[in-house]
């Protein structure tokens, strides 16, 4: 059977070592995440093993595209948060970073807020809105060294949601799915338009080699110009081409 041995086991490719805090903290949030999918719809997961790779070890891969999360506490926005994938792991992982949680559904921060409470994890700024809401305002527009996002949606999209928020010389690594060459192809220009350069995208395999993963790595390299991202629900609809 599955448990945490085979978990701490699996993170020593990343570098990460646990204390039995943080140990105990992911047997917490794995619980909390079960009682309130009962309730709430927060994830299709809920297998303990799968959960254990699929969401938490998955979550703590960006290790191997910023590896400075490790030690130094830098600022990290999850954009489209969801169950607190991945910002409530890498946050338990390196308790130094300032976490920012973003998602546009309240009873979800609730739940992420009830996690944050229960697992003592120190002061989380949750922020309920849409992405193109806050990114124009001068506390959040290019104010973090960190942008992550597993959010469902077309690279290009994403950019125009995350990249005004990644202050310049930082960094916005979105998650995806294997083989993502197309799509990166297609985000090309909206990431230059942007402000943004591709850098590298980093392929991988989840443990038990039957998942594959994309992180790509996106340096913010100029300013954002002040038109993006454009009003709610437009970049979805009409993502830069």
């Amino acid at each position: 059977m599955y448990g945490m041995d085979q978990f701490e086991n699996e993170l020593k490719e990343l570098r990460i070592v646990l204390s039995d805090v943080q140990k105990q903290q992911f047997e917490e949030y794995y619980k909390l995440l079960v009682e309130w999918n009962e309730v709430m719809n927060l994830t299709a997961i809920t297998d303990y093993k799968d959960v254990m790779k699929k969401h938490f070890f998955d979550s703590l891969t960006v290790v191997r595209a910023y590896p400075e999360i490790l030690t130094e506490a830098v600022s990290v926005i999850d954009i489209g948060t969801g169950a607190g994938f991945p910002g409530i792991p890498l946050k338990i992982a390196f308790p130094q970073i300032r976490l920012t949680l973003l998602d546009s559904l309240q009873k979800r921060l609730k739940f992420l807020q009830e996690v944050s409470d229960k697992l003592e994890l120190g002061e989380i700024q949750m922020l309920h809105c849409r992405a193109e809401d806050y990114a124009k305002q001068p506390e959040f527009r290019e104010h973090f060294d960190l942008c992550v996002s597993r959010a469902v949606a077309n690279l290009s999209t994403l950019s125009e949601l995350c990249l005004p928020y990644v202050k310049e010389n930082g960094k916005f690594i979105p998650y995806k799915a294997e083989k993502a060459e197309a799509e990166i192809e297609a985000a090309q220009k909206a990431v230059d338009l942007l402000g943004g350069e591709i850098s590298d995208k980093i392929e991988f395999q989840l443990p038990g080699g039957d998942m594959g993963r994309t992180l790509v790595v996106i340096d913010k390299i100029k300013k954002t110009p002040k038109k993006y991202p454009r009003k709610a629900g437009t970049p979805a609809k009409t993502p830069i081409v």
